[in-house]
C-alpha cells in the first residue's frame, strides 16, 4: 500500500522522468519498494520544461525528484536519499552494517562506472566488428558482476540479500534495455549457461511487484532502439560521403 511522503521534512513527491530511461526506471522502482506516492511527469528531453531547467540547471537531465520543492538529482544519490529521508519505511535499500553497506555503494558504482561504459559501446554499435569488440570487452563486466551476486547475497536471492538492495536496483532498472540490444544484435549478455546465477537472479528481480509495475513494455523499447539505430545508421552513411 503506498503511503504518503512524510517524514524527511514532509512535503509532496513529484518525480521528473523519461518513460524508458533506466535511471528514472531506478527511482521509480525504489520509491515503489517503499510504497511512497509520487506524481510522475514525462519530460521531452528535446524541449525540456522550465521546471526540469530549474531543478537540474547544472546538467538539465532526469530523473529529478522533487521533496517538497527541492529537487535531488541522479539516479543513485536519490536511491540513497530515499532511504535516508523515510527511514523504516519499506524495505531499506542499503544494509545496515557498514562494511555490507560500503560493499553495496562499491558495485553500485561499479554498475555506472565500468559495466555501464562497456554496455554503451554494445549499444552504439553498428557493424559486426564493433559488435564483437564490444561484447568481448563487456563479458568480462558480467564476470565480475556474477562474482558480486555470490559475494554481497550470501547465498540469498538478490544483491541486497533477502530483499531488493541498491545493487539490484541499479543493475535492474537496465534488463530491459539489456534484452533489446541482444535482440537485435543477437547476442546474450547475461547467458544462462555461463553466468547462471546472474541469469536467475534477472528473472527474479523483474518479478518483483516493485519492478513489474513501472518496467516498460519490451516491445516499445525494442522499437525505440530500433528507431535510435535507424538514426545512427543514416547519420553515419551521411558523414562517410
Amino acid at each position: 500500500m503506498a503511503v504518503a511522503a512524510a517524514g524527511g521534512g514532509g512535503g509532496e513527491l513529484r518525480l521528473l522522468g523519461t518513460w524508458s530511461s533506466p535511471w528514472v526506471i531506478r527511482v521509480r522502482v525504489a520509491l515503489g519498494l517503499k510504497g511512497l506516492r509520487y506524481e510522475y511527469l514525462e519530460e521531452d528531453l528535446a524541449s525540456k520544461s522550465d521546471l526540469l531547467l530549474r531543478s537540474n540547471p547544472v546538467h538539465g537531465k532526469v530523473p529529478v525528484l522533487l521533496h517538497g520543492g527541492r529537487p535531488v538529482c541522479e539516479s543513485l544519490v536519490i536511491l540513497e536519499y530515499a532511504d535516508e529521508a523515510w527511514p523504516g519505511v519499506g524495505p531499506p535499500l542499503l544494509p545496515s552494517d557498514p562494511y555490507d553497506r560500503a560493499t553495496a555503494r562499491f558495485w553500485a558504482a561499479y554498475v555506472n562506472d565500468t559495466f555501464l561504459p562497456a554496455f554503451r559501446a554494445l549499444f552504439r554499435s553498428l557493424t559486426e566488428e564493433q559488435r564483437a569488440a564490444a561484447f568481448e570487452n563487456a563479458v568480462p563486466k558480467v564476470e565480475a558482476l556474477d562474482r558480486a551476486l555470490a559475494e554481497c547475497s550470501k547465498g540469498k536471492p538478490f544483491f541486497g540479500g533477502d530483499a531488493v538492495g541498491l545493487v539490484d536496483v541499479a543493475l535492474g532498472s537496465h534488463l530491459v534495455w539489456i534484452r533489446a540490444v541482444d535482440e537485435v544484435a543477437g547476442t546474450n549478455l547475461l547467458d544462462g549457461a555461463r553466468f547462471p546465477g546472474l541469469a536467475a537472479w534477472a528473472e527474479r528481480f523483474l518479478a518483483v511487484d516493485a519492478v513489474r509495475e513501472v518496467v516498460p513494455d519490451a516491445g516499445k523499447v525494442l522499437e525505440q532502439y530500433k528507431g535510435f539505430r535507424a538514426k545512427w545508421i543514416a547519420a553515419a552513411g551521411s558523414t562517410s560521403t
